[in-house]
């Protein structure tokens, strides 16, 4: 039976991914180095590939714990809930892992552009799975009057642009905004555009 980390190991992986996703989210793969991760982690790289054979092991399990993060919100999304209030809340929970874990955002994203080529598997797998049960569950609640007829893909494919969009393009929406705190807005707007375009005819959005 392998022995479990001792409470340093711990602390030291703690600190190589949350150094690496500071450096892997700002360069990209390509672009960064272990040495960097090692000197952002403050630890020397012979330590370093103690615990991470290499760039591409760190890699890897970060992408790993981020796909587990950003899948558990489309697996929460209840079939016999009231359809507006958990899209919402599903485009709400989206919003809120931007503001908080912005990095996140932008290494995914960093992954997708270079052609997903570590989590192309889970993307046309799980991923795919997951849409294809919940454009069901979609349909079925266009079909029974309870949102208006929409495309279920491209609505998801909408609510994760509008979101992550303030993660992964944070400089440009700053710097448009100035000193306003872009998501005391962000809120309101995408809770408005989502109840007005799935809200059926002759209710109140």
């Amino acid at each position: 039976m392998p022995k479990a980390d001792t409470r340093i190991q711990k602390k030291n992986q703690a600190a190589i991914l949350s150094a690496a996703l500071v450096v892997f989210s700002q360069f990209g793969f390509r672009g960064s180095t272990l040495d960097q991760v090692a000197d952002e982690a403050g630890l020397s790289k012979p330590n370093l590939l103690y615990y991470f054979p290499s760039k591409e092991a760190i890699y890897t399990t970060l992408l790993a714990r981020l796909l587990e993060n950003w899948l558990e919100p489309l697996k929460n999304i209840k079939a016999d809930g009231d359809p507006v209030e958990e899209l919402l809340a599903y485009a709400t929970h989206k919003l809120e892992m931007s503001q908080h874990f912005p990095r996140e955002s932008r290494l995914f994203a960093n992954e997708i552009i270079q052609g997903a080529p570590r989590i192309g598997e889970v993307l046309r797998g799980e991923l795919r799975e997951l849409l294809g049960e919940l454009a069901i569950v979609i349909n079925g609640w266009a079909e029974a009057g309870k949102i208006r007829p929409v495309d279920p893909y491209h609505l998801i494919f909408s609510i994760w642009a509008v979101t992550q969009h303030y993660a992964d393009f944070d400089v440009q929406v700053r710097a448009i905004l100035g000193d306003a705190d872009p998501f005391e807005g962000a809120h309101a707007h995408i809770e408005a555009m989502l109840r007005a375009l799935l809200t059926p005819a002759g209710s109140n959005p």
